[in-house]
């Protein structure tokens, strides 16, 4: 459980001294109500009225007394104007008895001459006379809440500690990267080594998108070199106070000093980092990034803290940061390339549930594309998938559903409505097997599946081990992408294509773009690099030669796909009776129908 911070103790006693206050005044008041007021009996009260002693009688539903007041010296020499207005409040001249409850008694006291005022409740006579106070407690704790809401938390906030003996990831844990690993070690023995490797790099930067193993690799160092873990997510820098993001990095520096020998990890660095001067770039970030690169020449005189950053914008951050002594070691941590390694992935996190060798080979070749983070969440929805199904054992049909909900951001859905919809990714999904397989590479799974957010197709490619790609790989990724528009436009007609390749032609889109503007495979536009330029926007230019290039590559699909219609069409009416089949299935399927044509 948490402990209470000051902040929260001082609006606590704050509260507790608004009640105590008002508790206290009401209490004060009722009890000088009840008191100092003479009570009556109804006989002596109507004794009082005969003999015309009473001025007026204040009454309320709602009260178990009324109010008589008598007349004094100075009462009776008033108009009933001036009565009328005169507030009573000598208690000598004031008594309470028993309210009737009845509308009579107010005839009878006006013609005896008595004036009857309707008064306030005690509650209401309470807010008249203690109102101010009450309010202004009130104020004083809603003002407190409201500042105590927005101003800045002190760096331990926000701040994570990880005492060395409580980091339980270590290198082994983390799957993978066994390069990465081999070069962080030297880090370790710098950290182990403390003031002997003061002159070696004390600043990295890993980069790599989410869920790629960045934060597990940071602790990994910690723990393999038996030191505290600090860490900070840099997107929290930033608030509404101006030099607070400074602030919290000299605040966090100043920590690890104390802490030393410690990793001290900055996440998402580039929520602070971005170049200054650029558009993403404030006066606050300025600041913040000003404070960081005084902190970081400051530790050359100590190697007993290892600082690390994360992002997955590097090409963003202020080229200052990576320059010499600061953040001048850079890692790249990608996605798992090798399904070997998605098979390790799966294999941990599916731990104690024994399945086939094969079964699991299949798994890792479909999820191309998934991090670490997205197989451990595969994995946990399978095991739910399992656990809703009351089964002890979680089965490939369990994890490729897993797979389905994660692709298709959906649950499995039978309802009848989807057919229509079916047929139409059917034929958008068989068109895109098939010109993968046309353009010499490899299928692992093809799926459509009713489901509750719709209906969802996907093809699912084996991955390549080679890092560098032709332009004519580059062009097959492009038609393969443009190859569902093109088979909905052969089955259903030009004028019946429908919207489902929007993400198609948005992949399409961005590859056309680098094809032309950074990787230099269009001879027309010539070999620059866009970026090179630090615009923004690319010009018109470019957009008018990515157009052609798209038509042209289009039009080089629907051919291509036009003269292979037959696979398409016995792929998609067999997707349509199995919903999902395996890449062996489509090809010995394919191959059947291409050996038939020859």
């Amino acid at each position: 459980m948490k402990k209470p911070t000051k902040k929260r103790k001082a609006l606590l006693a704050l509260v507790i001294g608004t009640v105590l206050v008002s508790g206290s005044a009401w209490f004060v008041h009722s009890q000088s109500n009840s008191n100092d007021i003479e009570k009556i009996t109804y006989t002596e009260y109507m004794d009082l009225v005969k003999k015309g002693d009473v001025d007026t009688v204040f009454y309320n539903e709602n009260d178990e007394y009324m109010t008589v007041a008598l007349f004094s010296d100075k009462t009776r020499k008033m108009t009933v104007e001036e009565r009328e207005k005169y507030k009573y409040d000598d208690n000598d001249y004031l008594r309470e008895v028993i309210y009737p409850d009845n509308d009579d008694f107010k005839v009878d006291l006006l013609k005896q001459g008595v004036l009857v005022r309707k008064s306030n409740n005690k509650a209401t006579e309470f807010l008249d006379r203690y109102g101010d106070i009450t309010l202004f407690f009130f104020l004083a704790v809603l003002m407190f809440w409201i500042i105590s809401k927005n101003s800045p938390a002190s760096s331990k906030d926000f701040a994570h500690i990880i005492n060395a003996k409580d980091i339980d990831v270590s290198f082994d844990d983390v799957i993978g990267h066994d390069e990465i690993k081999d070069d962080l070690k030297l880090l370790v023995k710098q950290l182990k080594n403390g003031a002997d490797a003061k002159d070696l790099s004390h600043g990295v930067l890993f980069e790599g998108g989410a869920g790629t193993g960045k934060t597990m690799l940071a602790k990994a160092i910690a723990h393999e070199a038996g030191v505290n873990f600090i860490s900070a997510n840099s997107s929290e820098f930033i608030e509404m106070y101006v030099g607070l993001g400074a602030k919290r990095v000299r605040d966090l520096f100043k920590m690890a000093r104390k802490l030393a020998p410690c990793v001290l990890f900055f996440d998402e660095i580039d929520a602070v980092g971005a170049e200054r001067g650029s558009q993403r770039s404030n006066r606050e970030n300025d600041q913040t990034i000003n404070a960081m690169l005084t902190e970081l020449d400051g530790f050359d005189a100590r190697g007993d803290i290892l600082v690390i950053a994360a992002t997955n914008r590097a090409d963003t951050l202020d080229p200052a940061l990576l320059r010499s002594g600061r953040f001048d070691r850079q890692i790249r941590i990608d996605i798992p390339k090798k399904w070997e390694t998605r098979k390790e992935l799966f294999q941990l996190y599916l731990k104690g549930n024994p399945m086939e060798e094969s079964s699991i080979d299949t798994l890792a070749k479909q999820t191309v594309g998934f991090s670490g983070a997205d197989i451990a969440a595969v994995c946990r929805e399978a095991k739910m998938i399992a656990f809703r199904e009351d089964s002890k054992t979680i089965t490939p049909d369990f994890l490729e559903e897993a797979i389905d909900k994660k692709v298709f951001k959906g649950n499995r859905s039978d309802d009848k409505q989807h057919e229509d919809d079916l047929a139409i990714v059917a034929y958008h999904e068989a068109g895109h097997a098939v010109m993968t397989l046309l353009c010499g590479k490899e299928v692992s799974r093809i799926s459509i599946m009713g489901m509750t957010s719709g209906v969802g197709g996907a093809v699912f490619q084996s991955d390549s081990d080679r890092f560098f790609e032709t332009k004519h790989e580059y062009e097959s990724h492009v038609m393969i992408a443009y190859a569902g528009r093109a088979s909905e436009q052969i089955h259903f007609g030009s004028d019946n294509i429908t919207q489902g390749a929007c993400n198609d032609i948005s992949q399409a889109t961005k590859t056309l773009i680098a094809y032309v503007a950074k990787f230099g495979f269009d001879s027309e536009y010539g070999l620059v690099d866009m970026e090179a330029f630090q615009s923004t926007s690319y010009g018109d230019d470019v957009r008018k030669r990515v157009s052609e290039l798209s038509n042209k590559f289009y039009e080089k699909a629907l051919h291509l796909l036009s003269e292979n219609y037959n696979a398409v069409e016995v792929l998609a009416q067999h997707l349509l009776e199995v919903k999902t089949m395996s890449g062996d299935e489509a090809k010995e399927l394919i191959d059947h129908v291409t050996k038939n044509q020859a």
